[in-house]
């Protein structure tokens, strides 16, 4: 038992470096070379899992072989566009200038629910809002929608809006991170000033976001922890 927890916990750790390295598209959103990597490396490490028989190396060899054909497939793709498309694809446009490409809807076997799915998950209801739909390589759908159903932005109404920076969690569960208050321009100084004025400690708190400009939120953490 303990040494089949052993070798469950080292191909664990061997798995979770071996992703790492493939990168952390790897988590997200699958190309077809790295789907592929993906299911191979999760049958190769059950057989010496669940077999204590087997050389633990048996395991160790072919993710770390699988995972050195990812990097040379990913380097070649990167170099070579042709290369790129051979492995990958190409994106197919299945809705051009408002008209639902039914040709194209039939070579990717995509039903008209699965459109419909697509668009409502971009908050889109009705087909007459889009005027591109684009299937990418990795089975995603982006949508363009026609210029008078988009939303106005600030930049078209001629309206001038600061730019706060980007949000960041400074605190966490009573755990302040130094570098996310560099991230929006802060330091603890500015971090204690926010605190000793709002009387309540970094531990009290359950997080706590802040920006560039100096916006910051607090949710305390519940009485009853």
């Amino acid at each position: 038992m303990t040494v089949s927890f052993i070798r469950t916990l080292l191909l664990y750790i061997v798995i979770i470096v071996a992703v790492r390295l493939m990168g952390k598209r790897q988590i997200s959103e699958l190309q077809t070379s790295e789907l592929v990597v993906t299911l191979l490396i999760s049958d190769i490490a059950a057989i010496p899992m669940q077999d204590t028989g087997q050389p633990l190396v048996s395991g160790l060899l072919p993710i770390a072989a699988l995972v050195m054909c990812e990097i040379v497939v990913s380097c070649g793709m990167v170099k070579n566009a042709k290369f790129r498309k051979i492995i990958c694809g190409s994106p197919i446009i299945v809705i051009n200038d408002g008209r639902v490409d039914q040709k194209e809807m039939r070579r990717l076997r995509m039903t008209t629910e699965d459109l419909m799915e697509e668009l409502r998950l971009k908050d889109i209801f009705s087909l007459e809002d889009v005027a591109y739909g684009i299937v990418e390589t990795n089975g995603k759908m982006s949508i363009i929608k026609k210029p008078d159903k988009s939303t106005p932005t600030a930049g078209m109404l001629g309206i001038a809006v600061p730019d706060t920076g980007i949000e960041t969690v400074v605190i966490s569960d009573g755990v302040i991170y130094d570098s996310a208050l560099s991230l929006c321009g802060k330091n603890r100084d500015w971090l204690n000033g926010v605190l000793n004025g709002k009387k309540i400690k970094a531990e009290d708190i359950f997080i706590m976001t802040a920006n560039r400009k100096g916006d910051f939120n607090i949710i305390k953490k519940d009485a009853s922890k």
